[in-house]
């Protein structure tokens, strides 16, 4: 039996960790995930999901807020596991603490690395229109997600799928191939291969900034950054004057000579309007600032001013 210690946060990281506690080959000693947080209107303490999933397996916690000379590093170090396995942990690891794993420091990445290394890569995928993604395992460095490539797998992203339904994919793949990679790797069975610098690109967190989907781009991209920002943060356009977060779009397949962000028709379930390069899509879920999520047809009826030609979407709120 080999020793872990296991570094996540996220949802993303539990079932990954679950395989691990379950697996009669692997004593987790300890996981280490990112302090409790506030949460919510209420602001109460809330813990990662990873620090819920430990606590049920009755696996000691440690929440460090900076892991980089902390008490718990040095307990982790004391420990010499077998292996350091993290999953989108949410801190950089120092060089010292990574040595103290015996057979290795590993971690499982949400993109086909070299590609959307940093905090954001599903995101990004969706975001940008990949037709596909995966997850790579890798040798821990200090540089961000820049070690040697042990093991990677593809999923296809379908029209379908959001950034939520996308991590659920890859937590699963993730766990299957890392489970499946472990024992070649503990056995000197693996043939690492070194990250092409030439391809590098990175997957920065989300910022507010990014939020803002741009109502000039065509009906399909507008489409791939709506899934990209679902289920969190949520991507906003200004409607009607006003903040409003987009749920869920449809690009229609057909075509208008209207300018971006005009109303091409309204119908009693949907508003129709006009994107990029003479593309056209609906909007079927949103939430105006300070509103509940409705559907289109409860929005139409509180905004009767919506008509043909009408500038729907601008760029400056009222």
């Amino acid at each position: 039996m080999k020793s872990v210690v296991f570094m996540g946060t996220p949802q993303f990281a539990v079932p990954i960790l679950q395989a691990l506690i379950d697996s009669p080959d692997y004593d987790v000693l300890a996981v280490v995930t990112q302090p409790d947080r506030r949460v919510g209107r209420k602001h109460r303490f809330t813990a990662s999901p990873v620090k819920e999933a430990a606590l049920a397996s009755g696996v000691d916690v440690l929440q460090p807020e900076k892991i980089n000379n902390s008490p718990e590093m040095a307990r982790i170090i004391e420990m010499k596991p077998d292996l350091m396995i993290t999953a989108a942990f949410g801190q950089f690891l120092p060089t010292k603490l990574l040595a103290a794993a015996q057979i290795a420091a590993i971690n499982v990445h949400a993109s086909l690395l070299p590609k959307y290394r940093g905090g954001a890569p599903v995101h990004y995928a969706v975001i940008n229109g990949d037709r596909e993604t995966g997850v790579s395992i890798m040798y821990m460095v200090k540089k961000m997600d820049a070690g040697d490539i042990i093991a990677q797998k593809k999923v296809p992203i379908t029209k379908q799928d959001d950034t939520g339904s996308m991590f659920n994919k890859l937590s699963l793949l993730g766990r299957d191939l890392l489970m499946e990679t472990l024992p070649h790797l503990i056995n000197g069975d693996v043939h690492p291969v070194e990250q092409d610098s030439a391809k590098v690109s990175f997957s920065p967190n989300i910022s507010t900034k990014q939020e803002r989907i741009d109502y000039t781009m065509t009906a399909d991209r507008i489409d791939d950054k709506v899934r990209g920002l679902r289920p969190f943060p949520i991507g906003n356009m200004i409607v009607d004057g006003l903040r409003t977060k987009i749920y869920d779009v449809t690009p229609l397949d057909e075509k208008t000579g209207m300018t971006p962000g005009k109303v091409v028709r309204v119908e009693k379930h949907a508003l129709v309007l006009a994107a990029g390069e003479g593309t056209v899509y609906q909007i079927n879920k949103l939430k105006p600032a300070g509103k509940p999520l409705m559907d289109i047809t409860a929005y139409l009826n509180g905004h009767q001013n919506l008509t043909e030609g009408f500038q729907a979407i601008t760029d400056d709120e009222h």
